[in-house]
């Protein structure tokens, strides 16, 4: 079946329920491919992929140069797999109203509870965006907002999001990220920070005392997913002159946590909810 192109009179949604006709058929095949790197290991062969979407060789080959082509995959001549970017094809689900709407109400008794500024955030490459935050006061020279994006290597929950990356992609994802130094305590080699990431993911949180700007500590947790893992970080911002990192760690983690597991919580309702109404 050719790629079918609709027609002007056929690209509105709202005048037409989209039939057999509008089906893409290349479009699924590719999906299918990315898709079943979810439930297997994170490096399969030409006829693993295959097998698994039952495809054709001839069109897993196909969906798999053109990932690659697009830069959703990597082979190393025999073993392709996929890249941080696929983390990318979720950024409009993630950071929609609906997240930010669940996420606000939690930060927002987070930063009443402990008077510090709170923030949400999702990776997105080597970048961490920022899908929700409440402000209570200026520590950082720069001003964060909805939107904004950070190196994930330097900051809290950047180095929360990429403990659930595996290790093949992680060295990637760090080796081909730029990695200036912020400030003198910024960790910028690779091996380090693999380093630091692990341990994050052992202790289930991240601190980071001032890597991103001279002043500024974070701690950040994981929202974790049940079956989509760490989906969303938290951190809790607060200023390192006022008191010594381990008070921090100890005043803030505690409500952190706590707020992370509401965050969960309640993205897993809205989830059943959506499905009730599908």
């Amino acid at each position: 079946m050719s790629d079918h192109v609709p027609s002007a009179s056929t690209t509105s949604l709202s005048r037409k329920v989209p039939g057999k006709e509008d089906f893409v058929r290349s479009l699924a095949s590719g999906l299918k491919v990315l898709e079943c790197f979810s439930d297997a290991e994170a490096a399969m062969t030409l006829s693993e992929v295959a097998r698994r979407t039952g495809l054709s060789r001839a069109t897993a080959r196909r969906m798999l140069h053109t990932l690659i082509h697009l830069g959703y995959a990597s082979t190393d001549g025999r073993d392709f797999t996929l890249t941080p970017k696929v983390l990318s094809l979720g950024l409009g689900f993630w950071s929609g109203n609906s997240l930010k709407d669940l996420l606000q109400p939690a930060l927002h008794d987070l930063a009443a509870e402990l008077n510090e500024s709170c923030s949400a955030s999702i990776l997105v490459g080597d970048e961490i965006v920022y899908i929700a935050r409440v402000h209570t006061r200026r520590i950082m020279r720069m001003d964060l907002d909805v939107g904004t994006r950070l190196p994930a290597f330097a900051t809290s929950m950047g180095r929360v999001l990429l403990s659930d990356v595996d290790q093949t992609s992680l060295y990637r994802l760090l080796e081909g990220a730029e990695r200036p130094q912020f400030t003198p305590a910024t960790i910028t080699e690779v091996e380090e920070l693999v380093k630091v990431i692990t341990r994050g993911r052992n202790d289930g949180y991240v601190m980071v005392d001032q890597e991103l700007e001279a002043g500024l500590r974070s701690v950040a947790v994981p929202v974790k997913h049940p079956d989509r893992g760490v989906t969303t970080a938290i951190n809790v911002s607060v200023s390192a002159g006022l008191e010594p990192a381990g008070e921090s760690l100890k005043r803030v983690l505690p409500s952190l946590k706590r707020c992370a597991e509401t965050a969960a919580q309640a993205l897993q309702a809205w989830e059943r909810g959506r499905g009730r109404r599908a």
